[in-house]
């Protein structure tokens, strides 16, 4: 079955971008070895990738007529918004929930690739709908931004347990799996 995972950068202060979705901070760890190839391994077990409007309208601007990923992607938005042509993009509105059968369809038995932002990944784990959580901090500390899981307040606790570490150049990738899993 599809595991729902949040995979993801932050500062360590627990921003995942700047006012703004400015995500130039992440630049000088581009060339951080090990980072690429940790991404590559994890993308090739996706089998659908989920985000928010303003994720996707930033993937758009930043990579006009270049859609980068090569499976389904669900885009959770509140506004009006159209597909590139060629791209498998579906644009839905309502609660994260009401969609986590067709999500788990769409994966084809592969992971469900929760992209950003942080709002989008706290409704999912608000939801009970996070089973794994893979963030790699980077050695910057931000002040202020996009949080981490954004501001979605969680009818429970959740706990999750620590199945690996990865220190990488001053960046260090802790994979969390859901303690109950």
């Amino acid at each position: 079955m599809a595991d729902f995972v949040y995979y993801v950068g932050s500062s360590v202060d627990g921003f995942i971008a700047q006012e703004g979705g400015n995500l130039a901070w992440l630049d000088k760890f581009d060339n951080v070895e090990g980072l690429g190839e940790s991404y590559r391994s994890f993308e090739e077990g996706v089998g659908c990738v989920v985000m928010g409007g303003e994720t996707y309208q930033w993937i758009r601007e930043h990579h006009p007529g270049e859609w980068s990923y090569r499976v389904p992607c669900w885009v959770f938005s509140h506004h009006e918004l159209s597909a590139d042509d060629g791209a498998d993009v579906v644009i839905v509105r309502g609660d994260v929930a009401e969609f986590a059968d067709e999500l788990r369809l769409a994966a084809g038995g592969r992971d469900v690739y929760i992209v950003g932002g942080g709002d989008l990944a706290g409704q999912f784990l608000a939801a009970g709908l996070v089973d794994r959580i893979v963030v790699t901090f980077v050695p910057e500390v931000l002040g202020g931004g996009v949080p981490l899981f954004g501001a979605q307040p969680l009818p429970e606790a959740r706990s999750f347990r620590l199945v690996g570490l990865v220190q990488r150049d001053g960046t260090v990738e802790l994979d969390y799996r859901l303690a109950d899993a």
